[in-house]
């Protein structure tokens, strides 16, 4: 039975969403299979996969990714000087840099604060572009966009690191397809970004107020422990992504070996509050481990 429809009651102008699952009896069950048909996740349920819109905050993950492809490659270190004195590539992915939130200007000391940070991004998208010797929206391109086959995802030159690509739901599912079992990086290189970076730090969830600690990862925000969440109850703590303030959200729960995706024509607001958690788990309860493996379309 499909579980997906029920966004159709969200009280917003429309919604889409997919299930994406990289676990063993899924293989027949999906819409498709990413990879070129080798064994990998499948898209399990989606509905209106056609919507498209704007990411907002999802971006950071692709951002996160190209920085981790570049990483891979030599042209910039995670250790790498970036940002105020004393941070690094991986402050700014970490949201530890000091700087402040949409300007720049410093807060804190490196490493001692989580201070939620879209200006942050976008320096480190400038690390990138100078150290590619090319615009980082075109970086991103040739590192994510095409090897993924997103042909339908813009992010044009200029756009915001934090929060500037748009794209349908399809293209989404590939990205999660890609944090489900990665090709474009190393697993372990995923493991470390999807791990707590800067432990013990307090900060701000944007939408969710302050948490102490404020767990995040390079890039990706992280469940864990934390007291509020936009993810539901049946999300293990080491479910991973983020959500944006268009209404959209990813996230990775690698325990389940589940991913979701939805976009919305509704900013983000209490109405997100209740429904988006309430999908996760109506979601881990039909395509969790111990679910039978069959498409609930």
């Amino acid at each position: 039975m499909a579980v997906l429809a029920s966004i159709d009651r969200w009280p917003v102008p429309w919604a889409a969403a997919g299930v994406v699952v990289a676990r063993a009896g899924y293989e027949r069950a999906g819409d498709g299979r990413f990879g070129g048909g080798a064994p990998g996740p499948v898209v399990v349920e989606t509905h209106q996969p056609w919507r498209a819109g704007p990411w907002a905050s999802v971006t950071k993950l692709l951002t996160a990714m190209a920085v981790l492809v570049a990483v891979e490659e030599g042209i910039v270190g995670l250790d790498d000087p970036a940002g105020p004195p004393g941070s690094t590539v991986a402050h700014l992915l970490a949201h530890a840099s000091g700087l402040a939130p949409d300007a720049p200007v410093v807060l804190a000391k490196p490493g001692t604060r989580r201070i939620y940070s879209n200006h942050g991004f976008e320096v480190l998208a400038g690390v990138v572009e100078t150290a590619a010797a090319m615009p980082f929206a075109t970086y991103v391109g040739e590192a994510v966009l095409d090897p993924l086959g997103m042909a339908a995802t813009a992010f044009p030159i200029g756009a915001s690191a934090a929060s500037g690509a748009s794209g349908p739901l399809g293209d989404l599912l590939r990205l999660a397809a890609e944090l489900l079992a990665p090709r474009l990086v190393a697993a372990s290189t995923l493991a470390l970004a999807t791990t707590v970076a800067f432990p013990g730090l307090a900060g701000v969830l944007p939408g969710y107020g302050r948490l102490d600690p404020c767990d995040w990862g390079l890039g990706f925000e992280l469940k864990d422990a934390k007291p509020r969440h936009w993810t539901g109850r049946a999300n293990s703590p080491a479910t991973f992504g983020h959500f944006g303030r268009s209404g959209s959200l990813l996230w990775v729960d690698p325990v389940a070996q589940v991913a979701c995706c939805c976009l919305a024509g509704r900013s983000f607001g209490p109405w997100a509050k209740a429904a988006w958690p309430a999908l996760a788990d109506a979601v881990l309860a039909r395509y969790g481990p111990g679910a039978p493996a069959v498409a609930g379309r």
